[in-house]
């Protein structure tokens, strides 16, 4: 590996030419040939069929090349804001970032929004504005939107000569000092397209960027950012090491007490990932052999992880095969998706096989479709999502079902009371049996059988009786006891197995459920618009219409700032009509605020 590593990322509102310009990096630095071309699918980081299609960046991938002694290891996001989650991720792999810009457009939405994601994590931002040879292109123009909406000291480190012209052309100002960790924003100008500005943007990376800082003699810790499967069905984890080093043939450890013997290596360094028989801290790598890694998983020792924990998605859509004989292939299919993207939360019902998934927007609802064709060569259909809802009970509730009563078809006695618990607190499981009362003839130690029930019960509970999971509730098993075939009157018959008590709890959990009742509650998110001044009144109005209640207003730049707590529903409506109620100048972020009981009618 080089003597200096740089962890870079791209970001940039759809459109604006990420991709090519990561193309035209790749081309200058010798990696590649020829620039790839988006619209001719032949780009090297938008390799999933899917993108070249679309033309549109999902996945994050990953492009290496050097500048004199620097690596940098390039990570292509995505832009579309379906896909955030796939940006947050990156960002925690990333020392630096450069926010790429329109010449033409200038800072669109999504630009602010990428712009303040990397500003909570503190990372070093450069701004390259692209396009400076299309039709309709201003430096000056471009350099004030930024001043004004997003607020930053913006200095120009060039000067563009024939702007809006293919022979546009770039040059650096002497003596302008720009430290991109302080106060002054430093800005470079180019185009992807021609090349214009290019290598002094290259240049720029080893002179205003930090390289990674790390400690190859600390403790193990890296994050997985991307999981990927091989056309042998082998899965891959790409993961920043952040400290320590990583050796074929180790085992380690990742996630909630998990371990896997790395059976091969690859490392980024200047060009595509190569096998290595070890990878140091700083550098980005493919793991082989972690059976059970999954996205966001932190390898080796997490207690200095600071990775920005991006907002679950608040939508769920059912999909269906068109074939129904494609049900097990789909379940198969949903779960090699979860591992690239673990908040997809795939949930099969009970009652009716069919199968959910939580989403971020209806564009992921149709990436999905298509890529379960594309991929797998199973067509579904889903629905339209909805918001992702779950059940709370009502009251207290109770049932017991008695060894031998005519109601229990099981050789176990089990009971079980639920009751509500604080918002937001989750399922707990609470075991309080008398030894004696244990049946250690089938789970051996107390601490397996508390561990069983509580698996039994969690899983009861992802249906509640709405068809919703159920949570913020305090389960308490009251009674339990078992049969044995040489044992007292009162506890004779067939040996109690595991069986007798996995299908039992349910039963009798759902009887105190119901008992007990639940309300459906539908998730509610705090959303921070902004907006031109003269689009308040009518975003206002909207956001009345809609059943938000107007919590703060105030001012960034030249925009306009409005907060509000809204259903999700609601904000999807909102999110449709924000372009129209402000001229297309408005963005909105939400964040989970709850959830809210679902009024009735």
């Amino acid at each position: 590996m080089s003597p200096r590593t740089l962890n870079l990322g791209i970001l940039a509102h759809v459109d604006a030419g990420k991709t090519t310009l990561t193309e035209r990096l790749l081309y200058a630095a010798g990696v590649i040939d020829e620039p790839g071309s988006v619209d001719a699918g032949t780009t090297q980081t938008d390799s999933l069929e899917l993108e070249r299609q679309r033309g549109i960046t999902i996945r994050a991938a990953v492009a290496s090349f050097a500048v004199g002694d620097l690596t940098i290891n390039l990570i292509d996001t995505p832009g579309h804001p379906d896909f955030i989650a796939e940006v947050e991720r990156a960002l925690g792999a990333l020392d630096a970032v450069v926010l790429l810009l329109s010449a033409v457009e200038g800072v669109q939405p999504q630009t602010r929004v990428l712009m303040r994601a990397s500003q909570r994590l503190h990372l070093p931002t450069l701004l390259f504005v692209n396009k400076i040879d299309r039709t309709g292109a201003s430096v000056d123009r471009t350099l004030d939107a930024i001043r004004r909406r997003l607020a930053v000291a913006a200095v120009a480190l060039q000067t563009v000569d024939d702007e809006g012209s293919p022979t546009a052309t770039v040059h650096p100002l002497d003596g302008v000092a720009i430290d991109p960790h302080g106060a002054m924003q430093p800005v470079l100008f180019g185009s992807a397209i021609t090349g214009a500005g290019i290598e002094l943007l290259m240049q720029a990376f080893g002179k205003l960027l930090p390289a990674a800082s790390s400690d190859e003699r600390a403790p193990l810790r890296a994050t997985v950012f991307k999981i990927e499967r091989t056309q042998r069905g082998d899965r891959v984890a790409y993961a920043r090491i952040f400290d320590g080093r990583i050796r074929v043939r180790d085992r380690i450890g990742f996630a909630a007490g998990k371990r896997g013997k790395v059976v091969r290596l690859e490392v980024f360094d200047g060009g595509p990932a190569a096998p290595r028989p070890v990878a140091a801290a700083g550098s980005v790598v493919k793991l082989w052999g972690l059976t059970g890694i999954r996205v966001g998983d932190h390898i080796g020792d997490p207690a200095g992880d600071t990775s920005y924990r991006f907002p679950q998605p608040m939508l769920v859509s059912v999909v269906v095969p068109d074939d129904p004989d494609d049900g097990a292939r789909l379940r198969t299919a949903l779960t090699q998706l979860a591992e690239q993207d673990p908040l997809i939360n795939v949930h099969q019902d009970q009652r009716t096989d069919e199968f959910s998934v939580s989403l971020y927007g209806d564009v992921q609802r149709q990436v999905l479709e298509a890529t379960l064709l594309a991929d797998y060569g199973i067509a579904v259909t889903s629905h339209q999502a909805t918001p992702l809802c779950r059940e709370r009970p009502r009251r207290p509730g109770a049932w017991t079902e008695v060894l031998h009563a005519a109601s229990n078809p099981y050789s176990a006695t089990v009971g079980f009371r639920i009751e509500p618990a604080p918002d937001e607190s989750g399922i707990e499981v609470r075991v309080p049996i008398e030894h004696s009362d244990i049946p250690l003839i089938v789970y051996k130690r107390r601490e397996l059988f508390v561990a069983a029930i509580t698996d039994y019960v969690t899983e009861t509970l992802q249906e509640g009786l709405h068809g919703w999971a159920v949570a913020d509730c305090l389960v308490t098993m009251t009674r339990c006891g078992y049969s044995v075939a040489d044992g007292p009157p009162s506890r004779r018959g067939p040996t109690s197995t595991a069986a007798d008590f996995r299908k039992l709890t349910p039963l009798v959990l759902r009887r105190a459920l119901e008992r007990a009742g639940t309300v459906v509650c539908q998730p509610v998110v705090r959303a921070t618009l902004e907006l031109p001044g003269d689009a308040v009144a009518s975003t206002t109005a909207a956001i009345a219409r809609l059943g938000g209640a107007l919590h703060t207003a105030g001012a960034r730049a030249d925009l306009v700032t409005l907060e509000t707590v809204i259903s999700t529903t609601a904000a999807q409506r909102l999110r449709q009509q924000l372009p129209e109620l402000t001229g297309g100048e408005g963005t909105m972020e939400t964040s989970y605020a709850g959830h809210a009981p679902v009024a009735a009618g």
